[in-house]
């Protein structure tokens, strides 16, 4: 087990994260996006998994050569992903943090591929984009206001927007593709993978 930053001690995300991963069975699911994304032309260079609990996905970029940094506040799941990561012996390509999205920022320009995915904050989406070097590609998926029809509980702030995330990319972005993904019991989500220009920045 993991030293926990003493900031996250009391974190109300990381307690409730770690409850639901203690209570839940093992698994390593990929993400679509993660899939697509990692099958399509993108620059040399690591990705950056936010939010990234028990990521399948960090798993497959790291088993195509990539070094990958896989951000949670977690710990419980990050414990999961490190042992799981070595038993598959991509240990060394994996990089664990244990921070909570709204504090922790990434480097500008530094991923090749960026995912973040069943997490939503504007104040997070736009570094996270300035994290994608040029010609990467950003990955996202959050609920929709939509989805709050389903479950009332779902507080507003964490679901995205009619245009959003794609309203609010940088101007050297392309959206590749967006889509809405209804489920009529845990409520719409929206995928969105855009790719960063490689020419001047308009």
């Amino acid at each position: 087990m993991r030293d926990v930053p003493p900031e996250l001690a009391e974190h109300p995300d990381r307690l409730r994260w770690n409850a639901k991963y203690a209570q839940a069975a093992e698994a390593f699911p990929v993400h679509p996006l993660a899939e697509r994304a990692l099958a399509m032309p993108l620059p040399d260079g690591p990705v950056l998994d936010l939010a990234c609990g028990t990521s399948g996905s960090a798993l497959l970029a790291a088993a195509a050569g990539r070094a990958v940094t896989a951000v949670d506040v977690s710990e419980v799941a990050l414990d999961r992903l490190e042992r799981k990561a070595r038993r598959r012996g991509l240990g060394g390509l994996i990089t664990l943090v244990q921070a909570g999205l709204e504090a922790w920022r990434p480097p500008p320009e530094a991923y090749a591929f960026v995912l973040c995915a069943g997490f939503w904050d504007p104040a997070v989406f736009g570094p996270a984009a300035a994290a994608v070097a040029p010609g990467g590609l950003l990955g996202w998926e959050a609920f929709t206001v939509e989805a709050r029809r389903v479950r009332s509980d779902l507080p507003a702030e964490w679901c995205l927007a009619p245009g959003e995330p794609a309203a609010l990319l940088p101007g050297d972005f392309t959206v590749v593709d967006q889509k809405d993904a209804p489920d009529p019991q845990q409520g719409t989500k929206r995928w969105m993978l855009a790719r960063r220009e490689t020419g001047p920045r308009r």
